[in-house]
């Protein structure tokens, strides 16, 4: 409101609350075309010098709610390889790989949610919604399943090419919310899932030879 003056407390606040979010590691490839894939350019494009927690405030828009909604139960999904993989594995790479993701994902879902409650919006339940494995990338019952039965090299080798797939739906959809997104943390939140996991299928595509 013009002309009105912010308590200092309610101002700390709200830029705390603007400006840091959880990233996950933030390397690879640029985030949009002509950004540089380093993450100090990274740090310097989204303001942030570490991981943080946020509380979502209320400049955000549909993209936003779509973005979080969506990749929820996509990074549940890939958390739930990740974990197929303890056991299953054969090469330790694809096993610290997996651990890696997991890492990366698990607290990526909580602060997500963290947004869609503040916004007044219904976090996405534990159990897969019918058409959730129609988005971009996601595993299908069946494939899941598949997953699960294998083990040694076949479970790395099915692991790897359904994570690179799973990982490219992921950049997909965190590019559609860095064209029309409003929410900072949720932009810089897309910008870190671009990098990170464009750089994860690197590795990947590596692995599998």
């Amino acid at each position: 409101m013009k002309g009105r003056v912010l308590p200092a407390a309610l101002l700390t606040a709200l830029l705390t609350a603007d400006l840091l979010v959880g990233l996950g590691g933030a390397y690879g490839s640029a985030a949009w075309p002509g950004a540089s894939s380093s993450p100090a350019a990274l740090t310097a494009l989204t303001g942030l010098t570490g991981p943080a927690g946020t509380t979502p405030a209320a400049d955000h828009n549909d993209q936003d709610v779509m973005f979080a909604r969506m990749m929820i139960p996509h990074h549940r999904q890939a958390v739930e390889m990740g974990r197929l993989a303890e056991g299953r594995a054969a090469d330790a790479r694809v096993a610290r790989l997996a651990r890696r993701i997991e890492a990366a994902q698990a607290p990526e879902i909580r602060t997500m949610s963290r947004w869609l409650t503040a916004w007044g919006e219904r976090v996405p339940g534990e159990s897969p919604a019918p058409g959730h494995h129609a988005m971009p990338g996601m595993m299908s019952p069946e494939d899941m399943r598949s997953l699960a039965g294998l083990s040694g090299r076949a479970f790395d080798r099915a692991f790897l090419t359904m994570m690179i797939r799973h990982h490219e739906g992921a950049v997909a959809m965190a590019r559609d919310e860095l064209l029309t997104g409003a929410y900072e943390p949720a932009r810089r939140m897309a910008a870190s899932i671009v990098s990170s996991q464009s750089a994860e299928i690197r590795e990947m595509k590596g692995l599998l030879g």
